[in-house]
């Protein structure tokens, strides 16, 4: 796997929670992880459903992960600024489940659902 641009996206993405106020990482006590592997969808037999990022709760705690493999492969053709804007959009969709969940509010669990659903219809036509 090509890691050339590992270190500048762990840059944007520490330069995107900078500028997020604290009180919305209250809980993530597992922190913001820049994972290096490609992640797909584990739904996709066809392996075309990358994974950009996760919200994970397990034993250990609350965690955002961000996939830069998966990002490589859909967005490494893009400058610095525009990648940077992806980061954002994905990032900002995790932290959006981390606080619904603090919340217990699961409306982008069942919007990330139904995308699912419809990719995965889709795929099979």
């Amino acid at each position: 796997m090509d890691l050339s641009r590992i270190d500048e996206v762990e840059e944007l993405l520490e330069e995107i929670v900078e500028d997020i106020p604290e009180k919305y990482f209250d809980h993530l006590n597992g922190g913001i992880v820049l994972e290096e592997g490609v992640m797909y969808h584990p739904q996709d037999i066809n392996k075309t459903m990358l994974v950009l990022g996760l919200y994970k709760i397990d034993a250990t705690g609350r965690q955002i992960a961000i996939f830069y493999g998966s990002f490589m492969q859909m967005y490494g053709f893009l400058p610095r600024e525009a990648l940077k804007e992806e980061l954002k959009k994905t990032f900002c969709h995790e932290l959006t489940h981390h606080l619904e969940f603090l919340a217990g509010n699961y409306d982008l669990v069942e919007e990330d659902r139904r995308d699912i659903e419809k990719f995965l219809k889709d795929e099979m036509r």
